[in-house]
């Protein structure tokens, strides 16, 4: 059970990475650009899913898996978890307050940004340990890493 719990966390902060910088990227790119919060949003999703898959395809590429298995894995692996997070994350950035406003200088900006991420991992480790403990979800990629 602690093991299942272990491997939902790493999971979950392997996803994170990934929304993490995709959504830093998105809204450093969006905000440069002078984008409204749904282009910006849009932006921070699309780069979100895009580094999250990178993450998971290059270790199951290294492990000899063929690019269109590799990305299928990657598919399977992390999109139910990379949604979850999105979701919650973005819905927590509109929900404060002018955070959307606050510049890329602004506390209010990173603080609600980093508070986001934060709940969102919290929320999405039962969401990655329920899909680990049926097989599904990062389970397809460690599979992979062992092989």
């Amino acid at each position: 059970m602690q093991t299942l719990t272990r491997t939902a966390i790493a999971a979950t902060l392997h996803c994170l990475t990934g929304c993490a910088i995709g959504e830093v990227l998105g809204m450093v790119i969006s905000t440069a650009l002078g984008w409204p919060d749904a282009g910006s949003i849009a932006l921070s999703v699309a780069l979100a899913f895009l580094f999250g898959y990178a993450l998971t395809i290059r270790p199951v590429l290294a492990a000899g898996v063929p690019l269109r298995q590799a990305i299928g894995v990657a598919l399977a692996a992390d999109t139910v978890s990379i949604a979850s997070m999105e979701l919650i994350d973005n819905a927590g950035m509109l929900l404060v307050p002018g955070a959307m406003d606050a510049g890329l200088g602004d506390r209010l900006f990173w603080g609600s940004l980093a508070g986001s991420l934060a709940i969102a991992f919290v929320l999405t480790v039962p969401v990655n340990r329920w899909m680990i403990a049926r097989g599904r979800g990062h389970a397809v990629a460690h599979h992979h890493h062992h092989h």
